[in-house]
């Protein structure tokens, strides 16, 4: 008589500790990850989803794939400033929501 109340008890703990492990994931998840725009000079926007510890070159290298570009040919900006390959959007403090802008590099100049 006392063993299926206990049985019962068992679940709820263990639902409630996946539970519990699910929401850590989340957050974790969460605060891992950010979403990140890359902007061209023509304005259009390229959204990515990814961790604060993804090198830049992996971003780099899907805009252009996405947009028929030469990653040697393309500079990319924060804040103004330029953004090295080798770089993490953590090591640069960035934010969800935060925008790279992807400049065409230009030869000669009149």
């Amino acid at each position: 008589v006392a063993l299926p109340p206990t049985h019962a008890h068992a679940q709820s703990t263990t639902s409630t500790a996946t539970t519990m492990a699910e929401e850590e994931k989340k957050n974790d998840e969460k605060g891992d990850h950010i979403n990140l725009k890359v902007k061209d000079q023509d304005n259009s926007e390229v959204h990515f989803k990814v961790r604060q510890t993804t090198k830049f070159s992996k971003i780099f290298d899907a805009f252009c794939a996405r947009k028929s570009l030469q990653p040697d040919s393309v500079r990319f900006l924060f804040d103004g400033q330029r953004v090295n390959a080798n770089m993490t959007p953590k090591d640069l403090d960035m934010e969800d929501g935060d925008s790279l802008d992807a400049m065409m590099e230009q030869v000669g100049g009149f």
